[in-house]
């Protein structure tokens, strides 16, 4: 492959996972809405975190603007007795923390293909055989993310923990869906450009085009 192929697949690659890691570290999975009295509270479900942000308003008198008290606070999600994770949520929490573990995962595979990267351009030889290794990477990235948008997304619809039911999607989970779908392309991409550069086509391999002897 040519040293331009592997500039953009690099590129992708590092944009594939900045949309993971702040999938992955935003506590915006999930979000609940609530309003009563008054009062708006906000809770945000994120594969690590539970952030909930409380607006109190309080009316003025005719003559003076209303007052907003903001409470903003977070904690470790799924917790193991505040979320019912050694009884009755049990289940929900095991699956929860797993999807945690696959995103995290995906965030190394992307690393490794970008080294991978950096160093397959080194060399023409390591330009013809490093493509590989670099599409099995970002696949297995695409393919750690889409486990964990998967598993996210069955916990939501099947409304596995309380107030889910009345949840909405948020930043972090589109955000996820970008990242898997943006790898299942890169990963595409490599491997035509890959397969086409082996085959001597000089828009994949470049002016030193490689064609396997034959005979």
């Amino acid at each position: 492959m040519r040293k331009t192929s592997y500039v953009v697949t690099f590129f992708a690659v590092t944009f594939t996972l900045v949309l993971n890691i702040l999938s992955a570290y935003r506590p915006d999975w999930l979000v609940v809405n609530n309003e009563l009295l008054g009062s708006k509270t906000t809770v945000l479900y994120g594969l690590m975190e539970r952030c909930e942000r409380q607006v109190v308003v309080v009316p003025g008198m005719p003559d003076r603007k209303r007052i907003e008290y903001t409470d903003y606070r977070c904690r470790p999600f799924p917790a193991r007795t505040l979320d019912g994770c050694d009884k009755e949520n049990k289940m929900f929490c095991v699956a929860w923390t797993t999807a945690g573990y696959f995103t995290e995962l995906s965030i190394g595979f992307a690393v490794v293909a970008c080294l991978a990267i950096i160093f397959g351009v080194s060399t023409h030889s390591r330009r013809r055989r490093i493509w590989r290794a670099v599409a099995g990477f970002v696949a297995l990235h695409a393919a750690s993310q889409l486990t964990t948008f998967a598993i996210i997304t069955e916990l939501y619809r099947e409304s596995k923990y309380p107030t889910f039911e009345y949840a909405r999607p948020g930043t972090a989970y589109v955000l996820n869906g970008l990242s898997w779908v943006a790898g299942v392309l890169v990963t595409i991409g490599v491997i035509i450009t890959g397969i086409s550069a082996n085959k001597g086509h000089r828009w994949a391999a470049g002016n030193r085009a490689y064609r396997p002897i034959e005979g």
